[in-house]
């Protein structure tokens, strides 16, 4: 281990992976500005769904295009390498904090590059093909510490392999769900699209799939196998941003598997576009080395050390839940599940007092539609949901109110069947890690991780 720490190798694979994906997250931010998604989903909506801890974060009204514009010139900035410490922690602080603003909008990827940011604060990418090495030469630097390298590489593999993990149940390889739903729906697609009108090609997808996920780590980390492996990682993510409506991620996942390649490969790529950008080649091959402190080098293998083990064992903690992971959703969020699960729903919620006072609730009133159909399956947001109920007629003449709900959700297309406990008073019950013991329990069973 001692050994391996005082390895080095050539900076360029992170100073690329720093320039692309620095730009990348800087047109996500711009391109949900001009689809007009921060009005849609942080201004317009009444209420926002807080994640458990984090019920101080909240939009800021019209200044949340403030947030968005300085989460994008940071980007911009790590993209450049300029200021890059200050970029890189503000950076991961305003894109973490419009993360969870709203549980509705919550997605795998947007956990991941959260990661990545995180990671990135500590990591020396911008001593070669910076603003700031350009700027101060003392800086500029050839060589850096290898795991430095490697740890954005098992942060990648550890998002492809455990959402190949996930993929092993019954649902999904042995019925093609939820698949063999979504795919016919594409059928209007120019060339490809009559192909998914048959079932056999939601089994082959399936199974395809989880191989590829499973493997695909090992694949790009393999030198003789990795450019067959980058191939299939374009092909996948072409094809799943042309079927599903999942953003940057596919094009973020294919920048960064260019950190797998040689370091004369990503170098060679900095070179050009140094010779583009007029930059002299002195900029991109200096002779020195990045070193830590040795206090500093110790202080991050640490921290480095804890972050990897909690992110090998977070995405286990739904052992620690009774039921049907996909039915209670209990410790289903920030674990790679992408993409596994079809589930739709209805929720009506009843509020009465003493007093006789009885309302069934219109949620139009209060949630926008992409807030009510997430809510209406999801159980620790219908909590959420008849606390604000709770709250809202209580101050409108309602004497200790209380809610129940009549919740019923389809799971990858089984007939829809009661969710939560119709008979709880849900404005007495309370938001915690611990089970909810109100989920109805689910009345089929899929086998698997």
């Amino acid at each position: 281990m001692h050994s391996y720490f005082q390895k080095q190798n050539n900076a360029a694979p992170l100073a690329l992976f720093r320039f692309a994906f620095g730009f990348m997250l800087c047109w996500g931010i711009v391109r949900f500005w001009l689809n007009g998604w921060i009005d849609l989903l942080y201004i317009q909506p009444k209420y926002f769904f807080s994640y458990y801890g984090f019920e101080f974060v909240r939009p800021f009204g019209n200044y949340t295009y403030l947030l968005f514009a300085i989460c994008g010139l940071s980007a911009l900035m790590v993209a450049l390498g300029f200021l890059y410490r200050l970029a890189t922690i503000i950076l991961f602080l305003s894109f973490t904090y419009i993360e969870l603003i709203d549980k509705s909008t919550y997605l795998n990827h947007y956990y991941f590059v959260s990661l990545l940011c995180l990671v990135l604060i500590f990591l020396p990418a911008h001593v070669m093909f910076s603003v700031d090495a350009y700027m101060d030469k003392k800086l500029l630097a050839q060589r850096i510490p290898s795991w430095c390298l490697d740890v954005v590489k098992l942060l990648v593999c550890l998002l492809y392999f455990y959402a190949g993990l996930a993929k092993l149940n019954s649902d999904w390889l042995l019925h093609a769900l939820p698949l063999k739903i979504w795919l016919p729906a594409r059928s209007d697609l120019p060339l490809i699209g009559f192909f998914f009108q048959y079932e056999w090609v939601a089994y082959f997808f399936s199974w395809v799939g989880c191989i590829y996920d499973l493997s695909i780590p090992f694949l790009l980390w393999n030198r003789r196998t990795r450019p067959f492996a980058y191939l299939a990682v374009v092909v996948f993510h072409v094809l799943t941003s042309i079927l599903f409506p999942i953003g940057m991620f596919p094009y973020i996942m294919m920048v960064t598997a260019l950190i797998f390649f040689s370091a004369h490969f990503n170098e060679k790529i900095l070179l050009n576009l140094a010779t583009f950008l007029r930059l002299p080649s002195s900029f991109l091959q200096p002779k020195e080395a990045y070193r830590f402190s040795k206090t500093t080098h110790s202080m991050l293998i640490a921290f480095f050390a804890f972050f990897l083990t909690f992110q090998l064992c977070f995405p286990f903690r739904y052992l620690m839940y009774p039921g049907e992971l996909f039915w209670t959703e209990e410790g289903y969020r920030f674990s790679w599940r992408v993409m596994l699960m079809e589930k739709a729903g209805m929720a009506e919620f009843t509020v009465r007092d003493a007093k006789g006072k009885f309302k069934i609730v219109n949620n139009d009133d209060f949630l926008s539609d992409l807030q009510e159909k997430m809510m209406a399956t999801q159980p620790d947001m219908i909590l959420q949901y008849a606390h604000i109920l709770r709250d809202f007629y209580r101050q409108h003449g309602f004497e200790s109110p209380q809610v129940y709900v009549d919740s019923y959700v389809s799971l990858n297309g089984r007939l829809g069947q009661a969710l939560i406990d119709p008979s709880v008073d849900l404005a007495r019950e309370k938001e915690s890690f611990w089970h909810k013991t109100w989920i109805l329990p689910f009345n089929d069973e899929i086998k698997g991780l």
